[in-house]
């Protein structure tokens, strides 16, 4: 019998890993005895990632808005471990900016990296997904998609569309053994949250009953959890990780 939390038999695909959230993603995984491929575009700091985490980890460059990207990535995954079970979408970003003050550009780039690039990879990951007899794909959404932001117009609408995505994929991969759940994390302690200009100063934390800001860690809980199974009995979920922001 398995431990809880026990992810050995676990091989995923981690976007965004490089630093931040993805980088503890795949931490907490190996951790838990899962392998991990990092992807993402900073090749330094993924390459350090990765090798720190040691022999259940490897890094590979990763463009997710590019579609032929994904089909390398994939198949570095199976060559390097010998299949795939879990992919987690985490890569996105956050270009603020109003309504009026969103150009074609910051509009398509929320799109290719924040919606498309999850499409590509549920697309691209399923098949594998399926040949190594099911498994779980986590889609990382956002508190955004829960409320409206100001200055978020692009991100939220983004992230609102990926919980549509998680939704619909997780009904049409149900019977090919893929089960799809998507977090939505309130403010964490990222250098992403940082960028937009949230700090943890006593007006932000008095918006947050737990009364903190998210660690990376609590959200790589919650990740390692859907990717377990643990979760064998959740798709189509939304496990909203933001210490009771938005309750």
């Amino acid at each position: 019998m398995t431990e809880i939390g026990d992810l050995s038999a676990t091989v995923a695909i981690v976007t965004g890993a490089a630093r931040g959230q993805g980088a503890e993603f795949a931490r907490v995984m190996c951790e838990r005895g899962a392998s991990v491929l990092l992807t993402d575009l900073r090749e330094d700091e993924g390459e350090a990632s990765a090798a720190a985490l040691g022999d259940r980890a490897a890094f590979v460059p990763h463009d997710v808005a590019d579609p032929r990207a994904w089909t390398t990535v994939v198949a570095a995954a199976e060559e390097r471990f010998g299949r795939l079970t879990a992919l987690v979408n985490n890569a996105g970003i956050n270009r603020p900016a109003t309504l009026p003050e969103t150009d074609d550009e910051n509009w398509s780039l929320h799109l290719a990296i924040n919606q498309s690039g999850p499409f590509y990879g549920m697309r691209a990951a399923a098949p594998a997904i399926e040949r190594a007899g099911g498994g779980a794909i986590v889609n990382i959404c956002s508190g955004s998609a829960l409320h409206g932001s100001h200055r978020f117009f692009a991100y939220s609408a983004t992230k609102w569309a990926l919980r549509g995505m998680s939704r619909a994929a997780a009904v049409e991969l149900a019977p090919r053994g893929i089960r799809v759940n998507a977090i939505l994390p309130g403010l964490v302690e990222t250098p992403m949250v940082s960028e937009v200009g949230f700090q943890a100063d006593a007006a932000t934390l008095a918006k947050i009953p737990l009364g903190r800001l998210a660690t990376p860690a609590d959200v790589a809980r919650a990740v390692a959890f859907l990717v377990s199974s643990e979760s064998a009995y959740l798709t189509g979920a939304e496990l909203v990780v933001d210490g009771g922001m938005f309750a």
